[in-house]
């Protein structure tokens, strides 16, 4: 687990110096900021989005998922958790869970995340965890400027979910074909696009209802991309 740990590292370092700039910036200048990061988002959920070469897999995941996603209510449990560890640490941190929500699905959606985790399963050395915990460490930086401390508690959620797959791709290597990574992938960057329009405040939408939608891609990636 190696990666996954320097990934984490990272994402604290960078996360710390993000909140030196986060005290010292003007509202105005934090605003400006977070549309930047609401921009980027938006390109890179495109981006990710049409590496797709199955587009009605990748519809039926995102449709299927987020109705799984809505009768849990994904959404509103996980920001209750948020809202429930701010309340615990006596934080005022207005966009706390926000925050916290925001970075974990900008580290954790990307196919760096998934190639990474097959290549620490097979027991390779963790390249593409090194180089992707060098981007998420500047990322954390910009994140936690606009979001505050928020980004930081990310790394928790962050260590288990690529813990997991690591753990998964160690069971299932043969199964996670460039075709099925691809459509996670690809199903990923929609989400991502979901989190870019919330950024923007164009439209509030429940992103994390949408998280369902990456194991429905997975498993239709098994039984028909094999």
């Amino acid at each position: 687990m190696l990666g996954t740990i320097v990934n984490t590292i990272a994402v604290i370092a960078g996360s710390l110096l993000g909140l030196l700039f986060h005290t010292r910036m003007p509202a105005r200048l934090t605003r400006v900021a977070f549309q930047a990061i609401g921009i980027f988002t938006l390109f890179l959920g495109f981006s990710m989005a049409l590496r797709t070469e199955k587009t009605l897999i990748m519809i039926f995941s995102i449709v299927s998922g987020s109705v799984l996603g809505e009768l849990f209510d994904l959404d509103y449990q996980l920001n209750r958790l948020g809202e429930w560890l701010k309340s615990h640490l006596r934080l005022s941190t207005e966009r706390f869970t926000e925050g916290l929500v925001t970075a974990f699905l900008i580290f954790c959606m990307g196919s760096m995340t998934v190639l990474g985790a097959i290549e620490e399963g097979l027991g390779k050395t963790p390249s593409l965890f090194f180089a992707k915990s060098l981007l998420d460490g500047f990322a954390a930086i910009a994140l936690t400027a606009g979001l505050g401390i928020g980004v930081m508690f990310a790394s928790l959620p962050l260590f288990i979910y690529q813990t997991g797959l690591t753990l998964l791709a160690r069971g299932l290597t043969t199964l996670l074909t460039p075709a099925i990574t691809n459509e996670l992938t690809a199903v990923g960057g929609l989400i991502l696009i979901g989190l870019g329009i919330n950024l923007l405040e164009i439209k509030r939408l429940k992103v994390l209802n949408l998280l369902p939608a990456l194991l429905v891609v997975l498993l239709l990636g098994i039984i028909f991309l094999k």
